[in-house]
């Protein structure tokens, strides 16, 4: 795997970025430290799913409001819990 300075890249970032999506992954330095991996998008994506299976988690549903959403029941009220709680003080009032 190559590496490429920081200033490099930014110099040069649609070069770079051609190799990366040939397929190529390329080591980012700073300073000579190694700071990122630039892969190809997608080259990871099965490595989700595999992890998930061996240690029994969950792969992610989507946007956490969008799944309360779905998993809140029907007839819940509806709103944040600080509304619903000022709501239940004021009609006790």
């Amino acid at each position: 795997m190559e590496s490429v300075g920081v200033r490099e890249l930014r110099q040069n970032l649609s070069r770079h970025l051609a190799r990366v999506k040939s397929g190529q992954s390329l080591i980012v330095t700073e300073r000579g430290e190694e700071v990122a991996v630039l892969v190809p998008s997608g080259a990871h994506a099965g490595e989700h799913a595999r992890l998930a299976a061996r240690f029994g988690a969950s792969v992610p549903l989507g946007r956490l409001d969008e799944v309360a959403a779905r998993l809140t029941p029907p007839g819940a009220p509806a709103g944040t819990t600080d509304e619903f709680l000022a709501q239940t003080r004021a009609s006790r009032d």
